[in-house]
């Protein structure tokens, strides 16, 4: 489903290990306007844990999440000021 939504920035963050993943986050969701909708691709897996809290502690939207062969995929929404 969300692999077809039109992104507006994406944040590759494989190989990279907690915090780095959120904390890159911070800064890509920080650059998208509101209701702009960034792609996270990780390969640590305590983002599984860490993404969704994020989301929900800043009130951004995660659309979608998906695991893929290690490889871990959000579509986050920023939220709307």
């Amino acid at each position: 489903m969300s692999v077809d939504l039109p992104v507006d920035g994406t944040l590759d963050a494989t190989g990279l290990n907690c915090p780095e993943p959120v904390m890159m986050l911070h800064q890509h969701i920080r650059d998208l306007p509101p209701g702009g909708l960034l792609k996270v691709i990780a390969t640590d897996p305590s983002t599984r844990r860490d993404i969704p809290k994020f989301c929900v502690f800043l009130d951004h939207e995660l659309v979608d999440q998906q695991e893929q062969a290690g490889t871990y995929l959000y579509w986050i929404r920023k939220k709307i000021d």
